[in-house]
């Protein structure tokens, strides 16, 4: 078999664009049916490496309190690559996930999600999004955002730069574990049935 026919038959039977050509969605979704961990590491610190700083802090807060450690271990991993990076997003709620859905479509500003109200993972405290920073400016675009890309893989979270359709770098969530292998849609669709019951997301 041609290597173009086997990169294809890899392709389709991971459901992504099947072109032939082995690019950064191909290898992203080979890694994450392969390499990616069965179980989530359990991570923790101790000592005076507890928190990041106050601004990433105030959004880590927003997070689930399970989520918060590992975005914590990823925020102090990058730092000890190098990488300067803050926590930019936490939590939303629907009504602001509606208002971000709606820019680019019904106001200013460009496309940034295909997610409603209640279809973001951001909506239930198990997502957040980094930025990467030189000194105290902003870097909304960098290849540094693929290396911390691994680096949060590396520590079991999921990345938004391996995703099919809208790929967003600066995002990472953590899977519950009773999601498994459930499609994202279907996590979603027992996440917001949770939430409506008051059941544990955790």
């Amino acid at each position: 078999m041609k290597t173009e026919a086997m990169i294809r038959a890899v392709q389709q039977n991971l459901d992504i664009e099947v072109d032939g050509r082995a690019g950064p969605q191909t290898w992203g979704a080979i890694y994450q049916a392969i390499v990616r961990p069965r179980a989530t590491p359990s991570v923790a610190f101790t000592g005076p490496r507890d928190h990041a700083n106050a601004r990433s802090e105030r959004l880590i807060a927003t997070l689930l309190p399970h989520v918060r450690p590992y975005a914590r271990a990823l925020y102090f991993k990058a730092r000890d690559n190098g990488i300067s990076i803050n926590i930019i997003s936490g939590t939303r709620t629907y009504a602001e996930q509606d208002a971000l859905y709606a820019q680019g479509r019904t106001s200013a500003g460009d496309i940034v999600t295909n997610a409603r109200g209640g279809y973001s993972n951001h909506n239930f405290g198990i997502a957040f999004d980094i930025g990467v920073f030189s000194g105290n400016r902003y870097l909304p675009e960098s290849p540094l955002y693929k290396a911390v890309g691994a680096l949060g893989m590396e520590l079991g979270l999921e990345w938004g730069g391996n995703w099919k359709t809208i790929v967003d770098q600066p995002h990472f969530q953590l899977r519950p574990a009773w999601a498994g292998d459930m499609t994202d849609r279907a996590m979603l669709a027992e996440l917001r049935r949770r939430t409506q019951q008051g059941e544990d997301i955790a």
